[in-house]
């Protein structure tokens, strides 16, 4: 009897594998949910529950003083602002075909999942500092504030300007090999998204050239933003460590290194502003032809 039930058994698992198609016919059957196809294009996920609910963000252009601005923030006790994260380029990659229909069925999809990331790197920088608030200053973010602010809703913004020819002229003398028309284009492009940001968020308004001049008056102001006491030992950065400073990472100049706050270079007045730039230079209080 029991080689008999043996023999069954063998002869059940040889019928289930013939009328199994084998591995790559499953694999290329396409998932309802499949990645690109209307249905998993027209799904948006909820938001779920952040582990930090209320980053700050710094927004500016590149090459305006953002870095300064990290290391004064990173000098507080309460405030931790690290090198620029970068979060925008960090992605998720649903690698298969029913990878979006397995995350729909957790009320997630791509852009949530990756919410969720830079929402538990925001948590882990900020716990391994032992600090109460995170800013992350990266200019790129400038140019994606709104997702930004559909991922936390409840975050706050710096929004750090500075004069649009000041920065073309700093941009120019970084570049070896400097193109000029592409140069204006970059900063026309921040400058529109500061504008944007500036419009329609309720954030709070600096200038480097404040920032520089003042540091003292500004600094108050932006800890009165942030809801923690001022110190003054805010001001005296160099004394603080602040990681290294290197490319990709914010300003890495002997500016930044000295540890003291410097004057801020004006714009180049040889420097021809397009309409444009003109029109937002004047529209933040700068002197502009």
């Amino acid at each position: 009897m029991a080689a008999i039930g043996k023999g069954l058994r063998r002869r059940g698992r040889l019928m289930a594998e013939a009328v199994r198609p084998p591995r790559r016919v499953l694999d290329a059957v396409p998932s309802p949910w499949s990645p690109g196809s209307p249905d998993e294009r027209s799904y948006v996920a909820p938001r779920a529950p952040r582990l930090v609910d209320s980053p700050v963000f710094v927004l500016s252009s590149v090459r305006s003083g953002s870095t300064l601005l990290r290391v004064l923030l990173n000098s507080h006790s309460q405030i931790r602002a690290p090198h620029e994260m970068h979060l925008r380029t960090v992605h998720v990659h649903l690698s298969r075909d029913f990878t979006a229909d397995a995350m729909q069925a957790l009320e997630l999809d791509k852009d949530e999942l990756e919410h969720a990331l830079w929402d538990r790197l925001l948590h882990l920088e900020l716990t391994r500092s032992g600090k109460r608030i995170i800013v992350d200053k990266t200019p790129p973010n400038t140019l994606v504030w709104p997702r930004l602010h559909r991922c936390w809703p409840n975050a706050r913004y710096i929004v750090l300007l500075r004069h649009p020819g000041a920065v073309i002229t700093s941009l120019t003398n970084r570049r070896s090999d400097p193109d000029h028309e592409a140069i204006a284009a970059e900063v026309l492009d921040y400058s529109e998204k500061l504008e944007e940001a500036r419009q329609n968020l309720d954030a709070h308004v600096i200038t480097y050239e404040q920032l520089t001049a003042d540091p003292e008056t500004t600094t108050r102001g932006l800890c009165d933003h942030l809801g923690v006491p001022w110190e003054s030992g805010m001001l005296d950065y160099g004394t603080q460590d602040h990681g290294t400073f290197r490319p990709q990472l914010g300003d890495w100049s002997d500016t930044i290194r000295s540890g003291r706050v410097q004057p801020a270079r004006g714009a180049d007045p040889a420097v021809e502003l397009p309409p444009r730039l003109a029109e937002l230079a004047r529209a933040w209080g700068y002197a502009a032809g």
